[in-house]
């Protein structure tokens, strides 16, 4: 090694500062990037993995690969969490009034207001269960209407569809894919859906993958969100509900289903498309 210094007229201790100094620019290089991976996993409330993690770091000009990302984000303790399960009980009973399957699990439609997809999921307080009704668009994925009450009765999707229907003033006639629930079966479901130029839609008996892109936003929101609260009232849970849905899921979060842009940003960009005639 001593000759190699002299061939190259350079003193040994340099030599080894030099040999090393690429492993230290290496190690520089990893902080600097977990520093923005830690940050980009703050900024979307400590929910995103590293495929939306590595999206945000191209954003922002970086040059990574989604593997050195994923590397990064575990040796940082940055890990995707699992939400809970469905609710304990009998599911049982016979609908009264069931529509056809006539989505048939197309879950890619070409514009906005086309088809929309409801369900209900429960959130526990320890004031007792909180149910939840959402209405999915499924051009952009976009949450656009939901309802929070203490029962899970036919009024909770009603309201969440009434305040779909005032949001989007629906100019054209939309499917409503739902599951066989006695609240979506209901003669007053039914009523409501003639009323506002909605056809219905129904999922096979026991088949939850017919409404698989509403249960999708149900596992994200809980492993996202329910999960990691201790909700005291059912007030408090209504509060963050809203706030996930309306602060981060619809305006912010990544979706990989529209090339990574968030449910809002997607619907500007094929409006602006639109109107430029593309």
């Amino acid at each position: 090694m001593r000759s190699m210094c002299r061939v190259l007229a350079v003193h040994f201790s340099g030599f080894y500062a030099w040999l090393k100094e690429p492993l230290r620019q290496r190690a520089l290089e990893d902080a600097r990037q977990t520093d923005l991976i830690q940050q980009a996993w703050t900024d979307s409330g400590k929910v995103y993995g590293y495929r939306k993690l590595h999206d945000d770091l191209l954003d922002q000009g970086e040059i990574c690969s989604e593997n050195r990302v994923a590397r990064l984000a575990s040796l940082a303790g940055i890990a995707a969490q699992i939400g809970y399960k469905r609710r304990p009980g009998r599911y049982g009973g016979k609908p009264a009034a069931v529509a056809d399957n006539t989505l048939d699990r197309q879950f890619e439609v070409d514009a906005p207001d086309t088809v929309w997809v409801t369900d209900i999921t429960y959130i526990k307080t320890h004031e007792g269960w909180s149910y939840l009704a959402v209405v999915i668009d499924l051009f952009s994925r976009r949450v656009v209407g939901w309802s929070i009450q203490s029962r899970m009765t036919t009024d909770l999707a009603l309201q969440a569809l009434l305040a779909a229907v005032w949001r989007r003033k629906l100019k054209i006639k939309v499917m409503i894919h739902s599951d066989q629930g006695s609240q979506f079966t209901s003669k007053e479901w039914q009523s409501f859906l003639g009323k506002h130029n909605l056809d219905a839609s129904m999922s096979r008996r026991g088949n939850c993958h017919d409404n698989a892109v509403a249960e999708s936003f149900f596992q994200l929101l809980k492993r996202e969100r329910i999960r990691r609260r201790t909700y005291l009232t059912r007030n408090a849970a209504r509060q963050d509900v809203f706030d996930y849905i309306e602060m981060f899921y619809n305006p912010t979060r990544k979706h990989t289903n529209n090339g990574m842009l968030s449910p809002v940003d997607y619907e500007m960009k094929q409006k602006k498309m639109n109107e430029a005639g593309v």
